[in-house]
């Protein structure tokens, strides 16, 4: 058979390949397409694929339709051969495409890979027929053998002598190749970045992305039960070299990325890490970019750990530290497979990084097999008394990991979600469907007043002055909510009927008024409160709510007549004069330590950054609107150090 790649008029017309990603979930931001840049720098370094195959990348942000990516796919024809980069999210979208794109072109190849369809061909291939190959595993080396079967006229019921992949006979019959050894020498593959496969500028010369993505190394040395990390390369850890990252992030700071996220399973784990932070403050010292590192980091924590915490917040580039433990209770632990990882120095940790005032997010996993409703409440208290910023996330089964393949042996009852892939636990053999359904109201308004900060120092005082933990004021809103007869709160009520566990929309945010939340205050909070504490709690509650950011109203102006002042660059507006009975920021510090602290009247000026309100998504980054005192705000712009 002849090569597809056909010619005329004297010149060869290159076989057309076009890659295809997306950003995470809704978002309105399209992400930097790391996956497909190593996917084309791999084929464009083989001198023959280089010279036969024109590959483009087409990247779109979460929130972008099938419908719509199919028309900017194929308005000026379509590819020969048509990628995807495959996650939960996008699992749906992405089998129409390739169902489209057969529509169009018969004879095309539609290949999947990503780590939710590796290992499930016979699921992908029946849902989506058009689909002609599944890649199980790294695709740096299998994607160039795809292409080189290609153009020797190959079909994609040939493809027996390309290992690491499943496709189907012309009879039908499912194939699937032994697997490759993963990937070594990670310094092999050439960079995405340095070679150019990924564009590091738009057309007005700015970054492209809201953030850039980097790996320093592959792999992950523990295999939770409900991680495809672990439980699909777990493994002994791989890195690239230092001269090659650093020659790297000298590109992403002329480039002005203004986040760098890293696609590491445990960051801080090995040496290596701290060279690598090195270089990545000198590059910011010299170009003042990335102004901010994001990455998942190490479970047990080593003196380098320690070192690379204290050299960020130095450098002012670091102000949050997000603590995975997913649960307290030790037989979910044993039964998730984490009882090797040093958990239980956490307290420790969390007490050294609040010292030098840094926000601490602990996250927990409601739903895991093992967990109740009672040993799950504990846990959340126990992590709430350390920090009040506890995000909780309902457990999904994901492809390719110890719970998905293990189902029947704890008994998981599962649904697929309705705009994604992702398979959501309804109950098991320790969690029925009531406490799923009652904890799915606690995930809400946890994620909307507790780890979405609406309220902020409230929680401590209420635990240690009055004796209400945490999770018995989520849970109380909760049912103030379901039951309150107030307009407002029915409203509150019906916005919040469709959210799914944490995953709040985005019309809740608005309706959470102070009118709504001092009416909650009243009925049911203040019943609760022994009356030595009484006024001290309320002095709290009263400056967390003064601390909730400035609206603006429909014309975009604010809500409220304040002046608005120039401070550290930037406009503010301030409330002036407001007295306390307390020194609140102080008392709550105090709280936190231990201590107790005489209420001392004061007064403050309180400075909110403008324009809150603009956009939707602010309610997801309140936190980045409150209000703050003249001290607070003088700490944000000059942190201490130590």
């Amino acid at each position: 058979m002849p090569s597809r790649a056909e010619c005329g008029r004297g010149a060869c017309v290159k076989t057309r390949v076009t890659l295809v990603q997306q950003g995470v979930w809704t978002s309105a931001h399209a992400s930097m397409p790391l996956a497909m840049g190593y996917l084309k720098a791999c084929a464009d370094a083989d001198t023959r694929i280089h010279a036969r195959m024109d590959i483009v990348i087409r990247n779109y942000a979460g929130d972008v339709g099938s419908n719509r990516m199919a028309r900017d796919l194929f308005q000026d024809g379509f590819p020969d051969i048509l990628c995807f980069s495959v996650l939960g999210w996008n699992h749906r979208a992405f089998g129409a495409l390739a169902e489209t794109f057969k529509q169009l072109n018969p004879r095309g190849w539609a290949i999947f890979g990503g780590n939710h369809v590796a290992h499930q061909a016979e699921r992908v291939f029946r849902l989506f027929p058009q689909v002609d190959v599944v890649v199980n595993g790294e695709g740096e080396p299998v994607f160039p053998e795809l292409l080189h079967a290609y153009l020797d006229g190959g079909t994609p019921g040939e493809l027996h002598g390309v290992r690491g992949i499943s496709f189907r006979e012309d009879s039908g019959e499912l194939v699937t190749t032994p697997e490759r050894p993963r990937i070594d020498d990670l310094d092999s593959l050439p960079s995405p970045i340095l070679s150019g496969a990924i564009s590091l500028t738009d057309a007005r010369g700015e970054f492209p992305y809201g953030y850039a993505l980097l790996e320093t190394n592959r792999g992950c040395p523990y295999k939770c039960s409900f991680c495809y990390w672990g439980g699909a390369t777990g493994q002994k850890m791989r890195s690239f070299s230092r001269d090659r990252l650093r020659a790297e992030l000298e590109l992403l700071g002329r480039a002005r990325a203004p986040a760098l996220v890293l696609c590491d399973s445990n960051f801080g784990m090995l040496p290596a890490d701290e060279d690598f932070l090195d270089d990545l403050l000198a590059v910011r010292a010299r170009y003042g970019y990335p102004q901010s590192l994001e990455t998942s980091w190490a479970k047990n924590k080593s003196a380098g750990f320690f070192r690379i915490m204290a050299k960020l917040r130095e450098a002012g580039m670091q102000n949050s530290f997000i603590l995975a433990l997913q649960t307290m209770d030790e037989v979910t632990l044993s039964r998730m497979r984490r009882r090797n990882m040093r958990l239980n120095e956490w307290e420790d940790l969390v007490g050294w990084l609040t010292e030098r005032e840094m926000n601490v997010y602990l996250e927990l996993i409601w739903g895991a097999p093992g967990e109740t409703v009672d040993s799950f409440l504990a846990g959340y208290d126990r992590a709430a008394r350390h920090t009040p910023f506890v995000a909780v996330h309902q457990l999904m089964v994901l492809p390719n990991t110890e719970y998905h393949d293990k189902r029947e042996q704890h008994g998981l009852v599962t649904v697929r979600g309705e705009q994604d892939d992702f398979e959501y636990v309804l109950a098991h053999d320790t969690m029925t469907l009531a406490d799923n359904e009652r904890m799915g109201r606690f995930l809400c308004w946890n994620r909307v007043l507790a780890r979405g900060r609406l309220l902020h120092g409230v929680w401590t005082a209420l635990r240690e002055l009055a004796g209400v933990p945490q999770s018995r004021v989520v849970l109380g809103f909760a049912d103030w909510v379901e039951t309150a007869g107030d307009p407002d709160v029915a409203r509150l009520r019906e916005a919040a009927a469709g959210t799914r566990g944490d995953l709040v929309d985005a019309a809740v945010w608005p309706l959470l008024t102070q009118e709504v939340l001092r009416a909650w205050w009243r009925t049911a909070v203040r019943p609760l409160l022994p009356g030595h504490a009484l006024s001290t709690v309320e002095e709290v509650f009263r400056f967390d709510l003064l601390c909730q950011p400035i609206r603006c109203g429909p014309d975009g102006g604010p809500a409220e007549d304040l002046p608005v002042v120039r401070r550290h660059g930037q406009d503010w507006f301030v409330r002036a004069g407001q007295d306390f009975g307390c020194d609140v920021p102080a008392l709550v510090a105090a709280l936190r330590r231990g201590e107790r602290a005489e209420p001392v009247p004061c007064t403050t000026d309180f400075y909110y950054p403008t324009g809150f309100g603009a956009d939707p998504q602010h309610f997801y980054r309140m936190d980045a609107y409150r209000g703050m005192t003249e001290g607070q705000l003088a700490q944000r712009f000059h942190p201490a150090t130590g």
